[in-house]
């Protein structure tokens, strides 16, 4: 009998074989597609389909992902692990910190400076006949991402929002069979590549000390999340000492 690929290991957080990541795989009629359209439908689908927000931890499996129906870098990376395994794709987890200026706009201000410099973030490798191909910018979902873009206009390079990136108006983020990236230019520390998030989340944990993980998984998380719905209906925050959405300028009404 032959060795499981590692690429392919399911594990306690790339459990694709949960009922309800089974049945999306067999509902969509992903298996019956090509390789390249297989690794396409399972990205999009985690792209947009899965909006933008903060679950309670990063280490969730990826049914639980599936069953909130949003996340951020980590998370929606895990299921889009799953998903791809769950396809016969082989792929690993790249681990990296950012920093936190990446996340302004989205963490309140008054907790903003509490918040630890380096933030914990991934993104996922996936393997082809031509090499690895690196993923990331499944994080954002389509009307998170034009909100930004159209606050945003006035300039390609934007570090705030949950963005990382020197091209805003088009970045890089539909499955082409190419890298895709959105947080790229925020990274700090490259911490290396596992084949199960299991094993990262292990070794790397964000370190904010009891009081401050629990206000978070309570309290800012759900805060943050209320700021993303907003950004996505067009209410940009103001924020202190970073980029600013446009401003239009209006002449005064005079009386006639």
């Amino acid at each position: 009998m032959g060795e499981v690929d590692p690429l392919l290991f399911a594990t306690r957080l790339l459990d694709y074989t949960s009922p309800d990541v089974t049945r999306l795989i067999l509902r969509r009629g992903w298996q019956g597609l090509s390789r390249n359209e297989r690794i396409g439908a399972a990205y999009e689908f985690v792209r947009n389909e899965i909006a933008f927000g903060y679950n309670h931890a990063d280490d969730i499996p990826s049914s639980r992902v599936l069953a909130d129906g949003y996340g951020q870098c980590n998370t929606k990376g895990t299921l889009l692990m799953a998903l791809l395994r769950g396809l016969g794709i082989g792929c690993r987890l790249h681990g990296f910190t950012i920093h936190k200026e990446l996340q302004r706009g989205i963490v309140p201000e008054s907790v903003f400076r509490l918040a630890p410099r380096e933030i914990l973030h991934s993104w996922i490798e996936v393997e082809t006949q031509g090499g690895w191909i690196s993923l990331e910018g499944f994080i954002l979902n389509a009307p998170f991402l034009a909100a930004l873009q159209r606050a945003f206009s006035a300039s390609d390079e934007l570090c705030g929002f949950g963005v990382g990136t020197t091209s805003l108006s088009a970045p890089p983020v539909a499955w082409t069979g190419k890298d895709t990236y959105i947080q790229r230019t925020g990274i700090i520390r490259d911490l290396g590549t596992y084949h199960r998030p299991d094993e990262f989340y292990a070794n790397h944990r964000q370190e904010l000390g009891v009081l401050r993980t629990w206000l978070y998984r309570h309290v800012i998380r759900h805060r943050m999340n209320q700021r993303v719905r907003a950004i996505r209906r067009g209410k940009m925050p103001g924020i202190i000492g970073a980029a600013l959405p446009n401003h239009r300028h209006e002449e005064p009404h005079h009386a006639a």
